[in-house]
């Protein structure tokens, strides 16, 4: 790594000071250290970082400047199989029938994903879809296909137990002396 100038080094100070990101700002303060004539165990001693951390970090420093050791942030849909106006093109082909009112088939649903993107998937993905284009999974009240209503009134009038009835009458304790 080539020497920095005072100058430089003052302005990475001042970055360092307004920084919010602590991984940030402890990339730059294991640079001003190194300027500062320490060596690189040394320095992963006082940071508590390995020294391939450290080794990085001026690494980066010396082939991007300043900005190389700002933090990326992660996060994001990194593994998706289909962009979100992909999802949503291909359940609006199944949404006509959900709205008609008929069930939707998460079987149907999952190998028309399936076959969209070319390999197999989870169930566990379809539902993150369907939840992330903000639809439910509704589904109506059990029955039993040979249910009937009548023998489920005689049922409930046979073993009611009879209404509570309060006693009309509170006995009186006699007093004890």
């Amino acid at each position: 790594m080539k020497k920095l100038s005072q100058r430089q080094v003052r302005q990475l100070r001042r970055f360092m000071q307004r920084e919010r990101h602590l991984d940030t700002r402890l990339r730059m303060q294991m640079v001003v250290m190194r300027e500062e004539g320490m060596t690189q165990p040394q320095i992963a001693k006082l940071t508590g970082k390995s020294l391939s951390t450290v080794n990085r970090a001026h690494m980066a420093y010396a082939q991007g400047g300043r900005m190389a050791l700002k933090h990326k942030n992660r996060g994001g849909r990194i593994n998706q199989n289909m962009s979100v106006a992909e999802e949503k093109a291909l359940l609006a082909r199944f949404a006509k029938g959900a709205g008609a009112g008929e069930m939707l088939n998460i079987h149907d649903l999952k190998a028309a994903y399936q076959k969209a993107i070319g390999r197999k998937t989870s169930t566990s993905t379809i539902y993150a879809m369907i939840h992330r284009h903000g639809w439910r999974k509704l589904t109506p009240r059990p029955y039993h296909p040979d249910q009937s209503i009548k023998q489920q009134r005689r049922f409930k009038k046979k073993t009611s137990p009879p209404p509570f009835e309060a006693p009309k009458e509170v006995p009186k304790l006699a007093a004890v002396s």
